[in-house]
């Protein structure tokens, strides 16, 4: 605390603690504020500081009050005392009534005494005036504190910081004449130029990209939902209806693409469960009698009257070690909307989840109705969906990828395939539902999955870009048919077809869940494929295999199940 001059106070550190008072101006020496012609007692002493060399640095051992006192800091900064004898009245002994309260800023909590008799302060000098007003500082000029050596706290802040010369400043000293900016009077023609063309190189590109995204536009097809009108739909909230909707295929005969399933209507594999359509793949050893053994060689099976088909061949089934024949070791489902439910140019939307196992392969797929320009692929084939169950770590795109695809020939051996896909980076399709839509009209196809902007596949039928299927096939002029050369013709156009033939009739919706084939869906030699598509023993391979392949699939229903929630079908109003 500062003390104003012309009053008289009593003095903090009295080393008596009886209120001993001194005039304004005056303080014990050594200590605080002295008085003009007193005697300079010089600055404290603590055994941190490393100036006072005749000092001991460490602190005696207290013997007696008077040798703890000899020892202190307090002691060698009151020095003679405030008058000159060694009498100790600078600061409070031991025990004094009223002391200071200072802490130790340069030692750790662990390291300070437990008991101590002086503390440095906390700032580098005693009583720094930063807290004090001007006036008390006023007062004392003269006199000073320690010497007068400050006036104010920015001063002390000032000395603590190093100054920074100043920089010489950059302005020029006066505005700049025509004459010293001699390129405004003469232009240079090629800069003027550069900065000309470099103007009407932007504005055309503007203007080209603006011209792009209109012709896009325009170029783009689109169908609205007020095109279309409801022609048929099904969410199984009743069931599965398979005498005036749905048609199931029992047969064992692979449907052209030398699939290992059985295709059966039994609600083991072909259910409603909680309003969605299951279709479930079960292992034939666990109901055919033999078990395993008996899927390679001593079984039999027979669908009998089940069967949709009158060749007896695809209808059942023997196993024989002797002959190589094997009976197909997995049970799955088969539907379609055949002759009850087909399109011509609308729009089809059906929502599933995928199974997941290796070899599965989940289709949503059209067919033609009559087959009005001959057998496959002549008339056409529409995938709407097709996928493999195989993880995503699968090298021939596995579970988190779909793919959609138009396929078509002017002959049997010679056909075309035009496909795209769509993949999920984080997940898979089989991790929940997605909806599978086909909107198709006499200019265009677009197959995709949840969005438009999830377009697999976008064919232009008709205008500037639009082509025919017989020019995008680019087919040769003949090609070779057994022993002879057959000349490759346009059939769509000879039957009277137009540029969207042969998609210019009814197809019919199929829903299925296959295993294997030799279709070369599933690649060789990819993903540790036990079978080959060229060979002849390629369904027993597989069936051999039944240990490795059946232990990817999961146990749950709802993960192993190809799952159907609804199905819509419409056409252009």
């Amino acid at each position: 605390m500062l003390h104003t001059p012309g009053n008289v106070n009593q003095h903090p550190l009295s080393p008596t603690g009886n209120g001993t008072t001194y005039p304004a101006g005056a303080a014990p020496g050594g200590y605080g504020l002295v008085e003009d012609g007193a005697e300079d007692l010089g600055r404290p002493y603590a055994p941190f500081m490393g100036d006072v060399p005749e000092r001991a640095q460490t602190p005696s051992s207290p013997g007696s009050t008077a040798q703890l006192y000899r020892g202190s800091a307090a002691a060698a900064a009151a020095g003679k005392g405030e008058y000159g004898s060694d009498n100790g009245h600078g600061l409070p002994r031991t025990g004094s009534a009223q002391q200071i309260s200072m802490r130790a800023p340069f030692l750790s909590p662990a390291s300070r005494p437990t008991s101590s008799l002086w503390a440095p302060p906390s700032f580098p000098y005693a009583y720094p005036p930063g807290s004090g007003s001007s006036t008390a500082l006023n007062g004392y000029a003269g006199s000073g504190l320690y010497h007068g050596q400050y006036a104010s706290y920015a001063d002390i802040q000032a000395q603590l910081r190093k100054s920074k010369p100043i920089m010489p400043s950059s302005r020029i000293t006066q505005k700049l004449t025509n004459e010293d900016k001699p390129w405004t009077v003469h232009k240079d023609g090629r800069s003027r130029a550069s900065y000309w063309l470099t103007l009407a190189g932007i504005f055309a590109g503007i203007a080209g990209a603006a011209v792009l995204c209109y012709f896009t536009w325009v170029d783009t097809y689109f169908l609205a939902d007020s095109q279309v009108c409801s022609y048929f739909s099904d969410d199984f909230s009743g069931g599965l209806d398979t005498t005036n909707t749905w048609v199931p295929d029992n047969e064992l005969g692979g449907f052209g693409n030398g699939e290992f399933q059985i295709t059966r209507q039994t609600t083991t594999n072909l259910h409603v469960t909680n309003g969605e359509l299951y279709i479930t793949p079960t292992l034939v050893s666990d109901e055919i009698s033999g078990g395993y053994s008996a899927i390679l060689d001593g079984g039999s099976f027979s669908l009998g009257d089940e069967c949709s088909t009158t060749n007896t061949t695809a209808c059942e089934a023997t196993s024989s070690n002797s002959t190589g024949s094997v009976i197909n070791p997995v049970f799955s489902s088969r539907i379609s909307t055949k002759g009850k439910y087909s399109i011509k140019y609308g729009k089809v939307e059906v929502v599933a989840k995928l199974p997941q196992g290796d070899w599965l392969w989940p289709a949503v797929w059209m067919l033609p109705t009559n087959n009005t320009y001959g057998a496959w692929p002549m008339s056409g084939e529409i995938d709407l969906m097709e996928a493999r169950g195989n993880p995503s770590s699968y090298g021939g795109q596995g579970v988190n990828y779909v793919r959609a695809s138009l396929n078509y020939g002017p002959l049997s051996a010679l056909y075309t395939t035009l496909y795209g896909w769509w993949s999920e980076k984080q997940s898979t399709f089989a991790d929940d539902f997605h909806t599978y839509t086909l909107e198709w009209t006499d200019e265009f196809m677009r197959l995709y999955v949840d969005t438009r902007l999830d377009a697999m596949l976008t064919v232009k039928l008709q205008g500037k870009s639009g082509k025919s299927f017989f020019d995008r096939g680019d087919y040769p002029s003949t090609v070779q048919n057994g022993s002879s050369q057959a000349v490759v013709e346009n059939i769509w156009s000879e039957a009277g077809g137009g540029p969207n033939a042969p998609y210019d009739q009814e197809f019919y919706l199929i829903i299925d869940l296959a295993v294997g084939g030799t279709s070369g869906w599933f690649p060789d030699s990819v993903g540790d494929k036990p079978w080959y598509d060229g060979s002849d023993s390629a369904m027993r391979e597989f069936a051999e295999a039944q240990e490795t392949w059946y232990a990817t699939w999961p146990s749950s229903t709802d993960d192993r199940s190809f799952r159907i929630k609804s199905v819509k079908m419409s056409k252009l109003c």
